[in-house]
């Protein structure tokens, strides 16, 4: 985080290039008369509060607006030398951009960030605006991109919903050193007491530079280094002599019920100049992730995980947040609901999500969007994006799991394919060597192949039968033998005894009762035909997976209805479907709250 930059969100102008003949037609010119309609950014066009609404396939969409002399005065203070950076939070799927007819960069990647520098382009300029151009394709029947739950159907379907194209994370401006960092990462080892940093520069500098570095809680001064930085990745470790204290470390650990943050501030500058060249802030959790037998633990402690489903869609604004404050009161409320931890479905969510987790307490299974084909394209695609999405997020404490993908999603042969077998090994290896320190599952829900955690999803609507297939060892085992639920095999490997003691079970799909008697498109996995048979099937269910003893935690289906999907605790507009009070105590169990 700097101090200063430039929010660009809100009205842009638009147009939906059907025939995809912009490029012919010079739409990046700053003259060009083409667009015919405004949109509200970061919305996708798709979606009502975009202003666009438009629910077809849309293929190949256009935006424009004018970033003025205040825009960059508010990208904070310059000096000589400085860079402009013009940054994009997601563009689904690919997408150029131009400035005043100049063709600056191409994004690949619908969830992942990228930044451009504008500086050149925008030198000169005076007090004249400058006219911004983007284009995003997103080809809406492409099943080897990575799409997530994003229909290629026209009219969303089952579990599939509404398509996102186009621009739905935020876009800002920020004035940057000419060497200036580009990237950090934290890791700690809270045994060794030490924290690691991980530095990006933009460029290899040609000249020593010093980086300071101070930690801190609250006000107490934790740690504080100076070191010489000459390449452009750098790794600076910090002891922090705090956490030697073996009677007191604990109380600096972040857990969901002590969420202690440490704040960083960082300085890099110039070896023979006292004047400040890049200060940013940061912050960083203490905590460890880890398995011991067919248990999870947060901070060498059992963690016995309660999490629920989050689709992160909004009916007015889609995958997109309504706002900033939604996504704070999203995470809130899966914490008043009882739950510890929240399972990001099929989706990379917006990085301030994830911010208000770390903040909160709440734990993170980080997901991605899978495609439905098995190519040598779907695996590039898929491959560089996760591991861009791997970087970016991988310094959150919330993050306890990595879950590249999901139930055979593009890999639907991999019961009997060694290729494809080998696709979701190769991703579990990539995501340990960017960061070995979280558990991976390499396909959630079956048919694993290289998976730190068994997990297994099971839509089975009766408690009582839940509670016999996951009550003991033996009937765990039975499943892990033979084939378990939805007809697949729960494992492709020859890992001696798996659900007995080798590495921890979960059911992490479950439940999804449908209750919406006011829908006649009403669907979910099993159907409540009240407010108090749906207390029962949800409270039946919760129960059987709480007590079983074999699972080291669960995960619900799911949070909020979704599109056609009416199978939440919530209603699409987050109102409880039963009391929040009576919710909770069904995840929880605790009959005393």
């Amino acid at each position: 985080m700097r101090s200063g930059w430039s929010d660009l969100c809100g009205a842009w102008d638009f147009a939906i290039d059907t025939a995809d003949e912009g490029l012919d037609q010079s739409w990046h010119s700053p003259d060009a008369s083409y667009f015919d309609r405004r949109i509200t950014v970061p919305y996708p066009p798709e979606s009502p509060a975009s202003g666009v609404n438009a629910t077809d396939h849309l293929g190949v969409v256009w935006y424009r607006r004018k970033i003025t002399a205040a825009d960059l005065r508010g990208a904070g203070e310059t000096s000589p030398g400085d860079r402009t950076l013009l940054h994009f939070g997601a563009v689904d799927y690919a997408c150029d951009v131009w400035l005043d007819g100049q063709h600056l960069a191409r994004h690949v990647g619908g969830q992942t960030p990228f930044s451009v520098d504008i500086t050149v382009a925008a030198r000169g300029a005076g007090s004249r605006p400058l006219t911004l151009v983007v284009r995003a394709e997103d080809d809406p029947v492409d099943v080897s991109q990575p799409r997530g739950k994003q229909d290629w159907q026209v009219e969303p379907h089952v579990i599939w919903y509404d398509r996102t194209t186009g621009i739905w994370q935020p876009v800002w401006l920020e004035h940057v050193p000419a060497v200036h960092i580009e990237e950090i990462s934290w890791a700690c080892d809270t045994s060794e007491a030490q924290v690691e940093l991980t530095v990006t520069l933009n460029q290899t500098p040609r000249t020593a530079f010093e980086l300071d570095l101070s930690l801190t809680c609250g006000d107490e001064l934790l740690a504080q280094v100076a070191t010489l930085v000459r390449d452009r990745d750098s790794q600076i470790t910090v002891s922090v002599p705090r956490q030697t204290n073996g009677q007191d470390y604990e109380s600096l650990l972040w857990s969901p019920d002590q969420p202690t943050l440490i704040d960083a501030a960082i300085t890099l500058r110039s070896a023979d100049s006292t004047s400040p060249a890049d200060q940013v802030a940061s912050y960083l959790g203490l905590r460890s992730v880890s398995t011991h037998g067919n248990t999870l633990l947060l901070n060498d402690r059992p963690f016995p995980l309660r999490s629920v489903l989050e689709q992160g869609f909004w009916p007015q604004t889609h995958l997109a947040a309504p706002s900033a404050d939604a996504l704070r009161a999203e995470v809130q409320l899966i914490k008043d609901l009882g739950f510890n931890s929240a399972r990001v479905h099929q989706k990379a969510e917006d990085p301030r999500f994830l911010f208000w987790a770390d903040r909160l307490g709440l734990t993170i299974w980080a997901e991605t969007a899978n495609a439905y084909a098995f190519t040598g394209r779907a695996v590039e695609m898929l491959t560089r994006e996760w591991l861009d999405l791997v970087r970016r997020d991988r310094s959150h404490p919330s993050i306890i799991a990595w879950v590249p993908m999901n139930e055979s999603w593009g890999v639907q042969h991999i019961s009997h394919d060694p290729a494809q077998q080998q696709y979701t090994v190769a991703l579990a290896a990539l995501t340990r060597s960017l960061d070995p320190t979280r558990p991976v599952i390499s396909n959630d829900g079956w048919e694993h192949t290289d998976s730190d955690i068994w997990t297994i999803h099971d839509y089975e609507p009766s408690g009582e039968v839940l509670r016999e297939r996951y009550g003991s060892d033996v009937s765990v085992h039975r499943l892990f033998a033979g084939m378990g639920p939805a007809g697949r095999r729960l494992r492709l490997t020859d890992v001696v005894d798996p659900g007995m003691d080798d590495r921890p079970v979960m059911l992490t799909e479950f439940g999804g009762v449908n209750f919406a008697a006011d829908r006649s498109d009403a669907w979910g996995y099993s159907t409540a035909t009240d407010e108090q048979d749906f207390a029962e099937r949800v409270g039946g269910l919760l129960t059987a997976a709480r007590e079983a003893e074999p699972l080291a935690g669960f995960c619900w289906t799911q949070l909020t209805d979704t599109g056609q999907e009416t199978n939440g605790l919530l209603y699409a507009d987050r109102s409880p479907k039963i009391p929040i009070a009576t919710l909770r105590r069904l995840v929880t169990g605790d009959n005393e709250l």
